[in-house]
């Protein structure tokens, strides 16, 4: 069976429970139709780029599954109905990641802090403080 990735976009207004409940939903259309899903990721309440139906903001939630392409017409078709939901986006991938999503390492990467990333320069304790008093006017 082929695999997708199906992204969407709820409305900003939504309590986690209910985003939770349109992730289950989704999941639901997916498994009664013949098809298995591999894993669902909720990335959160996140910044949009521009406004999309007066909502600044929204909740992301991916989903990655295997299924025969009417299954993912007929998902396309139920998320397309919901009001609840303002983008989505189903795409066929080769294979699906292992391991956390982009989304959810970029947020591990957040929480280490950016000095993590850069190292330690090194040379910092082996230079001599000065202080006024060094340099001449």
């Amino acid at each position: 069976m082929p695999l997708y990735e199906h992204v969407f976009l709820a409305r900003q207004d939504l309590a986690q429970a209910q985003v939770d409940a349109l992730a289950e939903n989704a999941t639901k259309i997916v498994e009664d139709n013949g098809g298995k899903v591999v894993r669902t990721e909720a990335w959160g309440l996140r910044n949009l780029a521009y406004r999309i139906a007066k909502n600044r903001k929204a909740h992301y939630v991916a989903l990655d599954f295997d299924a025969p392409p009417p299954v993912v017409a007929e998902l396309e078709r139920q998320t397309q109905i919901n009001e609840d939901v303002i983008r989505y986006m189903t795409i066929r991938v080769d294979e699906h990641e292992t391991g956390p999503s982009a989304m959810m390492r970029r947020g591990d990467r957040d929480k280490r802090g950016r000095d993590d990333d850069r190292g330690d320069r090194g040379d910092r304790e082996d230079r001599p403080r000065r202080s006024r008093d060094d340099f001449d006017a």
